[in-house]
């Protein structure tokens, strides 16, 4: 292998790292099966029903491996916290709970 495909694959390398290093809100929500469309992700994050690491998120915010998401619906507060993204937009029933770890899953009076 010379210099440059060695430059080359090394270049190809770390894009795909940074390709799979983040995700939208909304396509994470849904990916993970918490929210069963994008458009109910979207809506909930424009209701102030979604926070990433305790500060209000829009649907467009990018999620890493490790934040944490709470997500408020009815009178329940459900917190997970981000293991992993997948590395693509279509995430079995089976795969998707593998993608984040359940922290907290409360009633809030109300």
């Amino acid at each position: 292998m010379t210099s440059d495909e060695q430059i080359s694959s090394s270049l190809v390398i770390r894009h795909l790292s940074l390709v799979t290093a983040f995700m939208r809100l909304d396509l994470f929500l849904k990916a993970s099966r918490l929210a069963p469309r994008r458009s109910l992700a979207q809506e909930l994050c424009e209701a102030g029903a979604v926070v990433v690491n305790g500060v209000q998120a829009k649907s467009s915010r990018t999620v890493h491996a490790g934040d944490e998401i709470g997500l408020r619906r009815r009178s329940r507060l459900l917190r997970v916290r981000v293991l992993s993204l997948p590395s693509t937009r279509q995430t079995s029933k089976r795969d998707a709970p593998d993608l984040y770890e359940i922290i907290g899953d409360t009633e809030e009076p109300g």
